[in-house]
């Protein structure tokens, strides 16, 4: 499978709202020509960053003792492996990871952008929210 060129024909604060742009699209037949809906669209997370939310403070044994108990023996000394370098470097405290993109474009195949920016000029009166590209 072939990517084609895309191009971003709106941005969302969050992966909600760029799901309802989604959703406006297929809702009003997008794209025009005939094929598959909305399968010419992607969300695309942007300006990503690594959050780590630290939840408490592990000493080393009741760590192992976890780590004994939640997996077979190969699974426990791989983890114990990973998870001892992983405390540390986090100081001895358990961290929470997660990816948090900064907003949320969507984009478009090239041939169909134009007519996705004008369906979600519709979206962005309603006060749905997020910005159209500029054509």
């Amino acid at each position: 499978m072939t990517e084609q060129p895309r191009r971003t024909v709106a941005t969302y604060e969050t992966h909600r709202d760029a799901e309802r742009a989604v959703d406006h699209l297929s809702d009003q037949g997008f794209p025009v020509v005939p094929v598959v809906p909305v399968e010419r669209v992607a969300i695309i997370g942007q300006a990503v960053r690594l959050v780590e939310q630290v939840v408490g403070r592990t000493d080393h044994g009741p760590a192992a003792l976890h780590g004994a108990a939640s997996g077979a023996l190969p699974g426990a000394l791989i983890g114990r492996l990973f998870g001892l370098a992983d405390w540390t470097a986090a100081g001895g405290s358990p961290p929470v990871r997660s990816m948090q993109p900064s907003r949320y474009d969507v984009e478009g195949d090239e041939a169909v952008a134009d007519e996705a920016v004008r369906l979600l000029g519709g979206l962005h009166a309603t006060g749905t929210g997020g910005r159209p590209a500029r054509t």
